[in-house]
C-alpha cells in the first residue's frame, strides 16, 4: 500500500482512506458518550479496485491509534474490525462486554444512521 492517506471525518463519523483525492475506503462510526465514551465503527467499505492492499486494515489500525491518543476505547460492531482487533490483541484491547451491549442499543435506537 503506498501513498494512502487516512483521515478522520469525525462530524460524517467517516474515517477516510485517500489515494491522492479519491476516496478507496472507508469506515463508518460513531461517538458513544454512555456509559463511557467510544468509538464503535459500523461498517468498513475498501472499493473493490482498492481491495488486497492492506487499506482496511490501516483504517482500523488509525481508528485503535485514535482511540488510544483521545484516551477512549474502541467498541467494534463491524465484523471487520472485530476480526482485525482479535489478530492483534497488543493494538485493540477488548472492550467491555456491557459497552458493546450499549453501541447495540445505540445502533438500534438510531436505525436510519447507518
Amino acid at each position: 500500500m503506498s501513498d494512502i492517506e487516512i483521515r478522520d471525518d469525525r462530524e460524517a463519523g467517516r474515517l477516510e482512506a485517500f489515494a491522492g483525492e479519491e476516496v478507496v475506503g472507508h469506515i463508518e462510526y460513531f461517538v458513544l458518550e454512555t456509559p463511557a465514551r467510544a468509538l464503535v465503527p459500523v461498517h468498513t467499505i475498501v472499493e473493490p479496485e482498492h481491495e488486497g492492499q492492506g487499506i482496511a486494515g490501516s483504517l482500523a489500525r488509525e481508528l485503535y491509534a485514535i482511540a488510544g491518543r483521545e484516551g477512549v476505547v474502541v467498541a467494534p460492531l463491524c465484523p471487520y474490525v472485530v476480526k482485525w482487533a482479535a489478530r492483534h490483541p497488543d493494538e485493540a484491547p477488548a472492550a467491555d462486554p456491557e459497552l458493546l451491549k450499549s453501541a447495540v442499543q445505540w445502533l438500534k435506537a438510531h436505525p436510519g444512521r447507518f
